[in-house]
């Protein structure tokens, strides 16, 4: 029987893990770093699952928190909660940057994250921990009221998908009075469509709103703001190429150890493709394509006068893809 004892060891092996691949040239070393935050939903089916429920989504599953490296897509860190829970990011960071600054991180960290974090005890924290942040807001009165007062000059256009016009600006969102009075930088995008029939039905401007402790330009800081939409990417890789699309155990704990077993097999993917130079840097990795091309590779084990020799297709096209990869791999250091 699983408990969460077992699930915390489980964490420790995961952040053991994350450290030796940083150490082999994986990390970011003294290098800025960004972490997304965000949820997922994990649906199940049948009354039988130990804590799954229906959230806003109104599906029934659990609804487990992760942080993943902006970068490279690796999961820093997971954690699952009831299909309800809308509870524990504070003490999720307190966790997550610990853990990388353990693990070798020792530069900038920059956290982004969506409406769903949005709370002033999880931006203390960051202040305290002294870690940047970038969180959407939502469009309660007070922020409709900040967006409302600020100058039609002061929108700067900016490029945007074909069909649809944007803008970009800046104010000081300022909240709370006497002792409890903060100031925040807001950042405030609009946009509508072009088309003259669309505009008809649609004529006023959308508003997506942030508040961010950078001081870059408006322009970039809402750029670097809008990239935290990769995470999707990492999450449905975790789904889809991890595991994670079903919970396959009716009790609570299994299904976190099962998380955890998931995050392992999905950074190892990562970490592989990383340390064997398999795929550009500057691109995320996608985890079908390297199980399509390294991982499930065609080939048979052969025993050879005493060696075991592994025989290949001759005509593999991937095949100075996986030879390269494994050069690289073997030459790392064991670490200890």
């Amino acid at each position: 029987m699983f408990t969460f004892g077992h699930v915390r060891q489980l964490d420790r092996v995961i952040a053991e893990t994350i450290r030796r691949a940083w150490r082999l040239g994986a990390g970011p070393g003294s290098a800025a770093m960004t972490v997304d935050l965000d949820s997922t939903i994990c649906q199940v089916h049948g009354k039988h699952k130990q804590g799954a429920a229906y959230g806003y989504t109104r599906v029934l599953g659990y609804h487990p928190l992760l942080a993943t490296r902006a970068a490279t897509g690796e999961v820093l860190h997971a954690r699952l909660r009831k299909g309800s829970s809308q509870r524990g990011p504070k003490r999720f960071v307190e966790e997550l940057i610990a853990r990388v600054r353990r693990a070798g991180a020792t530069g900038p960290l920059t956290v982004r994250a969506d409406a769903g974090f949005w709370s002033y005890a999880l931006i203390d924290t960051l202040n305290r921990l002294r870690v940047d942040w970038s969180i959407t807001v939502r469009i309660v009165p007070s922020i409709r009221k900040a967006i409302e007062a600020i100058e039609e000059s002061a929108w700067t256009p900016i490029l945007y998908p074909d069909g649809g016009h944007a803008q970009v600006a800046e104010t000081t969102y300022v909240t709370g009075r006497g002792r409890n009075t903060r100031r925040m930088r807001l950042v405030v995008r609009r946009t509508r469509l072009r088309d003259r029939a669309q505009l008809r039905l649609w004529p006023d401007w959308r508003h997506h709103a942030f508040v961010t402790s950078l001081g870059t330009p408006v322009v970039e800081v809402d750029q670097f703001h809008r990239d935290h939409a990769t995470v999707e990417l990492a999450i449905r890789d975790l789904k889809e190429g991890a595991g994670l699309e079903h919970c396959p155990s009716g009790n609570f704990s299994a299904n976190a150890a099962w998380l955890g077993c998931a995050v392992l097999a999905h950074n190892i993917t990562r970490w592989t493709v990383r340390l064997g130079d398999i795929h550009p840097d500057d691109r995320l990795t996608v985890a079908r394509t390297v199980r399509t091309r390294v991982l499930a590779l065609p080939g048979r084990l052969v025993n050879h006068s005493g060696r075991r020799v592994l025989r290949l297709p001759a005509r593999w096209p991937w095949a100075t893809t996986f030879t390269g990869a494994l050069d690289q791999l073997r030459a790392l250091p064991l670490l200890t």
